[in-house]
């Protein structure tokens, strides 16, 4: 396993330099909501392991952030699971009543999400002002205090309240979370 090379030490808040413009959107949401959230700049993560040595350095159970479709490509999902757990896309299946679900393209995250492959995030949802994608949240990331993810970029992690994303933020960007117990 690589090791990850961590830039800074945890900070509250934006950084201090300019950013892409999709992370920056990040942090002005979250500024223009008066959400607190702490951040963690690091190497472009490339594994569950990068992300879950980030998680226990902010302290946080970093989620694996899944986009899915259906067969034919008609109906979009992001997944949020816990990071360690196993994904099956039958037990899914089954709960949203899509059949065949796979991964979908890295496409279909720039056009809907603004984001590319390994950058794959919630925070994402804000820039599907069209609401294509369908946000569903396995139950065990609900019972966190806290999230971790990318400010829509693999370079930086970010911590917030599980209550900021789901009170504020999701209603805010228009995206009502489906429940899944995965």
């Amino acid at each position: 396993m690589s090791e990850i090379n961590i830039k800074s030490s945890i900070e509250n808040g934006r950084p201090s330099e300019t950013r892409l413009p999709k992370e920056e959107a990040v942090y002005d949401l979250l500024e223009n909501l008066n959400i607190d959230f702490q951040r963690l700049d690091h190497d472009a993560t490339a594994s569950m392991e990068d992300c879950q040595k980030i998680g226990q350095i902010l302290n946080v159970r970093i989620c694996k952030n899944l986009f899915l479709c259906n067969r034919q490509k008609t109906q979009f999902y992001l997944l949020m699971i816990p990071g360690d757990k196993e994904f099956r896309t039958k037990d899914l299946s089954k709960q949203i009543n899509s059949a065949r679900l796979s991964f979908a393209g890295a496409d279909y995250m720039d056009e809907f999400l603004n984001i590319t492959p390994g950058s794959v995030s919630v925070m994402g949802l804000m820039n599907d002002t069209d609401n294509r994608v369908q946000l569903l949240i396995d139950s065990d990331v609900l019972k966190n205090d806290h999230i971790g993810c990318h400010p829509c970029i693999n370079t930086s992690s970010i911590k917030l309240k599980t209550r900021d994303l789901t009170d504020q933020i999701l209603p805010y960007i228009n995206h009502q979370p489906i429940s899944v117990e995965l």
